[in-house]
């Protein structure tokens, strides 16, 4: 799954992309292509569970990322739609605020969010006429398409983004089918300068108000954190009175607006996270790992991390009676540790 990172142009997008992924990808600088890499998701947790199953290495989860190309000011309708044809693909979206001086946080959330209504209201007026004249020969698919459709363009038509509708599975399918720009989850960043990392600013509380998970972030400091070896970067946080860096924070809010949990595999060679949509199946979750666990799946042996916290090691969890045998049925929760029994 994709989180596509989106804004107004000279917002700092592509240097919290360089963040995101610790400088790995070559980036293009005012290209109107999107910038691709892979995030490592920094975990506190993952980190613990190495102290008490320590392991050869650590790996943590990773999430694709893609440093969409700023919404032109003034640019023209071919260079919008450009940018809006990427916004279009990802599976979520990360708004960057700017929120330092000249910024207006409050104008540019709103702007971005009106333009990604005008673009679905595009969409869904076509959509709706050939819905209907499917409906019209009795085909019952084309009726509950039409159906959403016609909801769709009500929510849309009172200047409202889809995503504030409530929609049950089968019509979230529906939606996702057009892709619906305004209907994908967002998460805001308030990007703010050096000197507002640890203020409080009138833009970050526009920012807060438009969404109470919004993360703030300095993206020229977590840059230059990202390339830096980890006793450099504990001197540099210190100097600054930040406690940790902010990257990990925005991670985390990123795998919830994807829709994501996080389980473990803990042994001598690995402690692992691995990212899944959230309630799936222990199957499937096996799956991730190598699709011949998926296929010959037997049971699922799982603790909880907290477990492991308080007790100290797999073999007091066992003693504990916390060790759970958990079959095909089983929906994986957050924080779960778990050694898959399979055969094939």
């Amino acid at each position: 799954m994709e989180c596509g990172l989106i804004g107004l142009q000279g917002v700092g997008k592509t240097t919290l992309f360089q963040a995101l992924t610790a400088h790995a990808v070559p980036v293009q600088v005012g290209s109107m292509k999107p910038n691709v890499g892979i995030a490592a998701m920094p975990d506190a947790r993952l980190e613990r569970i190495a102290e008490f199953i320590p392991p050869e290495k650590i790996i943590p989860a990773m999430v694709h990322v893609v440093d969409i190309p700023g919404v032109p000011s003034g640019g023209g309708v071919s260079s919008l739609n450009q940018v809006l044809s990427h916004i279009r693909t990802v599976d979520a979206l990360v708004h960057v605020v700017k929120c330092w001086e000249g910024g207006d946080a409050a104008a540019a959330i709103a702007a971005m969010e009106a333009e990604l209504i005008l673009a679905d209201l595009v969409v869904v007026e076509g959509a709706v006429e050939k819905a209907a004249r499917a409906a019209r020969s009795g085909d019952a698919d084309a009726k509950k398409r039409l159906a959403v459709l016609e909801r769709v363009q009500e929510v849309l038509g009172n200047e409202q983004p889809v995503r504030t509708a409530a929609w049950d599975d089968a019509e979230q399918a529906i939606l996702k089918s057009y892709g619906f720009m305004s209907a994908k989850p967002i998460l805001l960043v308030a990007n703010v300068d050096e000197d507002g990392v640890n203020e409080r600013t009138d833009a970050m509380q526009a920012v807060r108000a438009a969404d109470a998970n919004a993360v703030i972030v300095c993206a020229t400091i977590e840059s230059e954190i990202s390339e830096m070896e980890p006793s450099d970067q504990a001197e540099m946080l210190e100097s600054m009175g930040i406690d940790r860096p902010a990257i990990g924070v925005l991670a985390a809010a990123m795998n919830e607006v994807l829709g994501l949990s996080t389980f473990y595999t803990a042994g001598d060679k690995e402690v692992r996270a691995w990212s899944i949509p959230r309630d799936s199946p222990a199957p499937e979750a096996a799956g991730t790992i190598h699709s011949d666990i998926q296929r010959g799946f037997i049971r699922a042996e799982c603790y909880h991390c907290d477990d492991l916290f308080t007790l100290k090691s797999e073999k007091a969890i066992k003693e504990a009676g916390k060790l759970r045998s958990e079959g095909k049925g089983y929906a994986m929760q957050d924080g779960d540790v778990v050694h898959f029994l399979f055969n094939v």
